[in-house]
């Protein structure tokens, strides 16, 4: 009989399978520490027996064990009636078999050698998997599962933060503040936490209080009945009252000018609102999202941001990283705005040249996301072939663009970028710097030296 499955995220029960003693050592320390609950087998044997006698969500198999290959064991626990996730882990050169093991009920394949946030990504890809089969599951998607959506999240380190934050801030209640440049997609993220909130079946209500004009901001938060005040021929609803049951996204927020906070401010601590002219005060049940490109700690410093409203907004925050800290992102972003693009403007551009992206990868990109989308959908629509050429490039991501230029060169400057990344995240420790990167201690030695990186 099939065991139940826990559906939690967290505590989920991992069987691993790994001949290597260290390495199974390491693996399961890792799951451990994310909140996994693991047991351990050093053979196929041993793995069965376990599964025999204890409940188990995951199974994460090496292909090569001592006693039986991955696939066989696959072959073995299907034939006996279990359908407990099986993930098998294989060298670069064995994916093939990857891919056997799929077609013959595996659920994912992990690469060796081990990148820890893969790791996690497949894990949690599961997990939410049997969570939206559940009649009990209240969020249908997590921020990983949109990557089939038509939003790439992205890979990086930076990315992997973000989701990260996302996933685990999504289904709790608290209060955010979403930092970061324009065009960085804060808005996504917003709306993306909303759907994976249980908030989820409530509105999504999106106000850009820099657009307010401070006169009217009243009405906007709160609405207004007719006659309140001239030019008011209607009763009008608010975006508090609209958002109510959902989530209320705060655009610009740090625009909002000082008498406007207070009354943000105000409708946010008392969870009550009066439309302007009315004497009746109406319930609100909202979450809070706000978002600002400004540095909402130095406004408060200067005095033209209330500190009591920005802790009363920043329960949680999450960085919104720039297009220039994910540069290992760039290619996938472009390709994803490339397809959209001709399928908006029915051209029949499916690629780029290498000369393109060159020239992205040279470019700082100061509009972030928003700039590169806006690129990609002009150039597609000058563009005479198939392949998106650099001549249909708009004159400042061309102009420092010579035939000195060195795919090369960027490569190691992409590396690079990325070591600084790892080490950054890992706070100095290079060893999970190393991990994080899925390269040995030595490479990221060896790397650190070539790059002088060294202080």
């Amino acid at each position: 009989m099939e065991k139940k499955v826990n559906l939690k995220m967290g505590n989920a029960t991992i069987l691993l399978i790994e001949d290597d003693n260290a390495f199974n050592n390491m693996l399961a320390q890792f799951l451990k520490r994310n909140d996994y609950i693991v047991h351990q087998a050093y053979s196929a044997k041993e793995g069965i027996t376990i599964l025999d006698e204890k409940r188990v969500d995951i199974i994460i198999s090496d292909l090569r064990l001592p006693d039986k290959d991955g696939i066989s064991l696959l072959k073995e626990i299907r034939t006996n009636g279990s359908t407990t996730a099986f993930i098998l882990m294989t060298a670069y050169a064995d994916v093939q078999t990857a891919v056997k093991a799929m077609k013959m009920g595996a659920a994912d394949y992990i690469s060796k050698p081990f990148v820890p946030e893969e790791a996690l990504l497949v894990l949690n890809k599961i997990i939410s998997t049997k969570k939206e089969a559940s009649p009990s599951n209240t969020i249908k998607k997590t921020a990983k599962e949109l990557e089939n959506s038509n939003y790439y999240w992205g890979n990086s380190i930076a990315s992997l933060q973000l989701k990260k934050h996302i996933e685990l801030v999504a289904p709790t209640p608290l209060t955010l503040l979403i930092t970061g440049e324009s065009g960085t997609g804060k808005e996504v993220i917003a709306k993306t936490i909303h759907e994976n909130s249980e908030r989820k079946n409530g509105p999504f209500i999106a106000v850009d209080c820099g657009a307010i004009p401070k006169d009217i901001a009243g009405s906007e938060f709160f609405g207004h009945v007719k006659g309140s005040f001239t030019g008011a021929i209607t009763d009008k609803m608010g975006c508090f009252e609209a958002a109510n049951g959902g989530t209320l996204f705060l655009d610009e927020v740090g625009n909002l000018a000082y008498e406007n906070q207070i009354l943000l401010l105000r409708a946010i601590q008392e969870r009550k609102i009066k439309r302007i002219g009315s004497n009746k005060e109406t319930p609100i049940d909202v979450r809070i999202v706000s978002a600002t490109n400004e540095d909402l700690k130095k406004a408060v410093q200067e005095g033209t941001f209330r500190e009591d409203l920005y802790h009363r907004l920043n329960e949680f925050s999450i960085l919104s990283p720039a297009l220039r800290d994910r540069k290992e992102d760039l290619e996938a972003f472009a390709l994803l705005f490339l397809k959209n693009a001709s399928e908006q403007l029915n051209k029949d551009v499916s690629s780029m040249s290498s000369e393109v992206m060159i020239a992205f990868l040279k470019y700082h990109w100061p509009g972030n996301l928003r700039e590169l989308q806006n690129v990609i959908k002009r150039a597609t629509l000058l563009n005479t072939s198939n392949t998106l050429e650099l001549e249909s490039l708009p004159p400042e991501l061309t102009a420092s663009n010579t035939n000195n230029n060195n795919v090369g060169n960027l490569k190691d400057e992409a590396e690079k970028a990325a070591i600084l990344d790892a080490l950054n995240f890992a706070k100095g420790n290079k060893s999970r710097a190393a991990e994080l990167l899925g390269m040995s201690r030595k490479t990221l030695y060896n790397k650190i030296s070539q790059f002088g990186l060294d202080d």
